[in-house]
């Protein structure tokens, strides 16, 4: 290799390390609270609950206990800062280091000869895990409601990935990166309204580290995302980041794989290859065997409890306007099924037959109808649509198996006539009386939105995300946003 093209470290750019975003020259100053938080979390209620027990030493057994609980989880960095994972609920992680902790102190006892009653020792350890869940998810909220943790993101590649990139990164919500500015990569103008600080040749040039370390530096970036293409390859990305790192930046690597979650995905090496494993999505097991449990379980207890509603409901229905209190609808479900969907009818009885005069009016460019300002819903179905309480009879689906809590949206058999084979894998799974459709904006969406978010939810549900859209439904529904 000619001595001009040996990579060298930059020394043409140089930061104020003074100048750097607080978070990224300061301990973070959550941990010593978080370890704090274990150590009395799991260590107060194990001695209350050992002492309780007549166990013999519970000062020293709970404070072992506590102890090697705050070990597991440093080794296991949950006081390390978390990448953010969108879209799915990481209850898992207290569970998986709870029952670590179970382990390593089955094999302390037994090594030390300790007279614990098992039974008690696990139950004294129940209420550290309870508190670590509800730890986890009040500061999943923080950081969600907060919005401290926003990563100032510069993107790196050539002008089609980088758009597309900059765009989506932008223009949705419930993730911590913000795009502002691009480095494009060749000739080729980015159209993504970003400012750009710089651009790198169309071949490997001894300037695109100071070119990228610069642009960075100026809009105060703290990640480089790469878009990998033609004119990136693997020599000059490996270079890149060599200089990013030393010169004190993180770096983020674009990947293909779009619509998969995190948790799917284990990277592995061998043969100097970096490979990514996929998990495949989940469809039978205890996790699949699971929901439909929950799902009849809450369908019945929902109907038993919410039935003073229904009445009233239907009395305010049946009194508002001519026809039947229910709207029953041929939806198709799982594996492209058609089943009969039951709401309170929020629309005039021979709403039906006046949906070829509205064609004209359709605001949706999908298969879906949608009007903002339906002529043929009544007053009280304005209210019903706006509480979303008119889906509330769908629970009658859930029991019987036809729908679940959460899933896609139910598709009407014309709009199902028309997928394609995209579209189509929407009914893998049985649809929702809710889902990401739902807390994503509903009626506000692009059908291609839509039919992302659907499919993203097919490929990608597990319990604990079903559990964490069930909670954002109700400030869905709060907000009205797209209800219509």
């Amino acid at each position: 290799m000619a001595p001009e093209h040996v990579w060298r470290p930059p020394t043409t750019v140089e930061r104020d390390h003074t100048e750097r975003p607080r978070a990224r020259t300061k301990p973070d100053p959550r941990v010593p609270f978080l370890i704090l938080t274990d150590l009395l979390g799991l260590g107060v209620p194990a001695w209350l609950v050992l002492r309780a027990g007549d166990q013999p030493g519970p000062w020293a057994a709970a404070a072992t206990a506590a102890l090697v609980w705050t070990c597991v989880r440093t080794a296991r960095g949950r006081y390390a800062p978390q990448l953010p994972v969108e879209g799915v609920g990481t209850v898992y992680s207290p569970v998986g280091d709870w029952l670590v902790l179970v382990g390593a102190l089955a094999v302390l006892l037994a090594a030390t000869g300790g007279g614990l009653d098992p039974a008690t020792a696990v139950t004294a350890l129940v209420p550290g895990l309870a508190l670590a869940v509800l730890a986890g998810a009040a500061g999943r909220l923080l950081r969600t409601a907060g919005r401290r943790g926003t990563r100032r993101v510069l993107v790196v590649g050539e002008a089609a990935g980088l758009d597309r990139a900059v765009k989506l990164l932008n223009s949705r919500e419930g993730h911590p990166y913000s795009a502002v500015a691009v480095v494009p990569v060749g000739p080729v103008a980015p159209d993504c309204g970003t400012p750009v600080p710089g651009r790198l040749a169309p071949e490997p040039a001894d300037d695109d580290v100071t070119t990228v370390l610069g642009g960075a530096f100026a809009h105060d970036a703290d990640l480089v995302l790469v878009a990998p293409g033609p004119q990136l390859g693997e020599d000059r990305l490996r270079r890149l980041a060599w200089g990013l790192h030393d010169g004190g930046l993180a770096l983020c690597v674009l990947s293909d794989l779009s619509g998969v979650a995190a948790p799917r995905v284990r990277p592995v090496s061998a043969a100097g290859l970096t490979l990514l494993h996929v998990a495949p999505p989940l469809r039978r097991g205890p996790q699949a065997v699971l929901k439909t449990v929950v799902d009849r379980a809450c369908a019945a207890l929902g109907l038993l409890v919410l039935s003073p509603l229904f009445f009233g409901v239907a009395l305010a229905v049946r009194f508002s306007s001519p026809g039947p209190v229910f709207h029953r609808q041929t939806r198709h479900g799982r594996h492209n099924r058609p089943f009969v969907m039951w709401k309170f009818r929020t629309m005039v009885a021979d709403a039906e037959s006046l949906k070829e005069q509205l064609a004209a009016a359709n605001e949706s460019e999908g298969p879906m109808f949608k009007i903002r300002r339906d002529p043929r819903v009544t007053r009280i179905g304005h209210a019903l649509r706006r509480t979303s309480v008119d889906e509330l009879p769908q629970l009658l689906n859930v029991l019987r198996g036809d729908m679940s809590l959460v899933g896609p949206r139910p598709p009407l058999p014309e709009e199902v006539s028309r997928y394609d084979e995209r579209e189509l894998r929407r009914l893998a799974v049985r649809p929702g009386l809710t889902g990401l459709w739902q807390v994503s904006g509903r009626s506000d969406l692009s059908w291609q939105e839509a039919v992302s978010l659907d499919l993203w939810y097919v490929d990608n549900w597990s319990v604990a995300g079903d559990m964490g859209l069930l909670a954002r439904t109700v400030r869905a529904v709060t907000d009205g946003r797209g209800a219509y």
